[in-house]
């Protein structure tokens, strides 16, 4: 019963091990557990696992029979959940630093596959699926989020509104493919179906993000690494300086009209299912 043993909160590596999920990733995390399903006994894929956050969450939940295998070519990531999994005395998860694609597991071993925002990430994402279907067995289930195309579709219409105006009208194709780059609906359900899994369903819903202003959003840590970078190469590499000032600007004074910033994140939590034996 270790459970009844107290935790002390003051021990210097709590800390370390404490509240460091992005929140980012958490908003879509809680709702793929609001929906995947928890059984003992299970062998659980979580692709792309990162830090660990869905992993140790599924090994937990779903007890100590359950294997949860977290894959991520990340290997400071999985170092790090390998000292979490330590600290918290999680005996069910095994780690492998691996591209899924490469992935080294046998074939129809695998319950249930999970991926919090993962397919944002994969370099190839049909072989990345396809490598899912392999080693999950007949009728197993993958559950996937991701955010969505229209997403932060108010910071785009500032960031189209500035290359406008500084006549960078040629610039304005290289924003229209950044932003539909991202996954939809369908083009979510067309991957999947043609790595060979159906029964493909979607959950929706949408979520803000809040600033006090555009200099608070281009200075967020998880901005300025997630998202800058991309925006950047939207800009002219001979204008990137002047034109994130007059970006700057525009957002802050949007914020100062409006009272706050306010970014609108649409977002989709996917099922599917690897068709059954005959």
């Amino acid at each position: 019963m270790n459970y009844l043993e107290e935790i002390d909160w003051q021990a210097p590596a709590f800390a370390d091990f404490y509240d460091e999920l992005p929140l980012w990733s958490a908003r879509f995390g809680l709702t793929l557990l609001d929906h995947v399903e928890l059984r003992p006994g299970m062998t659980v894929l979580d692709v792309g696992a990162g830090t660990g956050f869905l992993s140790i969450e599924l090994a937990q939940r779903c007890g100590p029979t359950t294997k949860v295998i977290a894959v991520d070519p990340w290997e400071a990531a999985i170092a790090r959940l390998n000292r979490k999994l330590e600290y918290f005395g999680i005996k069910n998860v095994r780690t492998i630093v691996q591209d899924v694609s490469a992935l080294d597991l046998p074939a129809e071993s695998v319950d249930l596959v999970v991926s919090n925002l993962g397919i944002n990430n994969f370099d190839m994402p049909e072989d990345a699926l396809r490598a899912c279907f392999r080693v999950a067995k007949p009728g197993a289930k993958l559950w996937l989020t991701s955010n969505l195309v229209g997403h932060m579709s108010e910071f785009y219409e500032a960031y189209r509104s500035v290359l406008s105006e500084r006549g960078f009208t040629d610039r304005l194709a290289v924003l229209d493919a950044h932003i539909h780059h991202r996954a939809t609906v369908d083009s979510t359900r067309s991957l999947l179906e043609r790595a060979g899994f159906e029964s493909v369903e979607a959950v929706i819903w949408s979520f803000r993000e809040r600033f006090v202003d555009g200099s608070a959003l281009l200075n967020h840590h998880f901005i300025r690494l997630g998202f800058v970078p991309a925006w950047k190469s939207i800009a002219p590499e001979r204008a990137i300086v002047a034109t994130f000032q007059a970006l700057e600007r525009h957002l802050n004074s949007i914020a100062a009209q409006q009272g706050e910033l306010s970014l609108t994140i649409p977002c989709a939590c996917m099922s599917a299912r690897k068709p059954a034996a005959n």
